[in-house]
């Protein structure tokens, strides 16, 4: 079975950094891009950031461009979104997914697995 499980939320002051993680098992790792999406409260589900499956192109949602940084380790299956500069507008649970292909796509309906989430919370 596919497997997401997500580390590393926390409170943090505006302006600091926090890395989420996220160890991914079940599948061929490097058969498929992966992703963060997020969620705020009462808000809908929100894509942040992909990387496809050979780890060498990266997308961004604009709200995060510049400030998160996304990659991959393929010796240890895991999945990281380095945050810098947060904000209180980054405040949501986050959540590692799996794309349905190999390309790091922009949109949450083309991710098919996501794990329990991860809260972030920046005051």
């Amino acid at each position: 079975d596919v497997q997401l499980v997500e580390s590393g939320g926390g409170v943090v002051q505006s302006g600091g950094s926090l890395r989420l993680s996220c160890a991914a098992s079940g599948f061929t790792f490097g058969d498929y891009a992966m992703g963060w999406l997020r969620q705020a409260p009462g808000k809908k589900l929100e894509w942040v950031s992909s990387i496809n499956s050979r780890g060498d192109t990266t997308n961004y949602a604009y709200a995060v461009k510049g400030r998160f940084t996304i990659s991959r380790d393929f010796a240890t299956n895991a999945v990281f979104l380095q945050m810098n500069n947060l904000k209180q507008e980054d405040t949501a649970a986050y959540y590692c997914a799996r794309a349905r292909g190999r390309a790091a796509t922009v949109s949450v309906d083309e991710f098919t697995y996501w794990g329990q989430g991860t809260q972030v919370t920046v005051s």
